[in-house]
């Protein structure tokens, strides 16, 4: 609740400032689904954003195998997905699970900004 003093014994609420990491997301988030409607349009957005804002080709290891993420898509199942190669083989995998490499690259905070959409609905 906005403005109430925490009750003896609760925990103080969570104050994010305007530069906190978390606010990052929640502003980017805003930007994805700004004008969209309902959950699908919602994920077109970030479908857009990470499109338009992730760098690529990267490469990253999935299940212990080196591959190269070449884009990001939607699959039938209406998640997006990182398409993986490894040599002649390709793979979708679900953004959720992708992990990212260290450095991440650049624009990967649209998938940390998706994510957090994800466990937030």
């Amino acid at each position: 609740m906005v403005g109430r003093s925490p009750k003896r014994g609760e925990p103080a609420p969570i104050r994010r400032t305007r530069n906190s990491p978390a606010a990052r997301l929640d502003r980017l988030i805003e930007d994805a689904i700004v004008d969209a409607y309902g959950e699908d349009e919602q994920r077109i957005g970030f479908l857009t954003m990470l499109e338009d804002n992730l760098a690529l080709p990267f490469e990253t290891v999935v299940l212990g195998v080196p591959v190269v993420v070449e884009k990001i898509d939607l699959s039938e199942a209406e998640e997006i997905v990182a398409i993986c190669r490894r040599e002649r083989s390709r793979q979708a995998v679900p953004i959720l699970e992708l992990p990212l490499p260290s450095p991440s690259p650049r624009g990967s905070e649209w998938i940390a900004a998706y994510r957090r959409w994800c466990r937030g609905r």
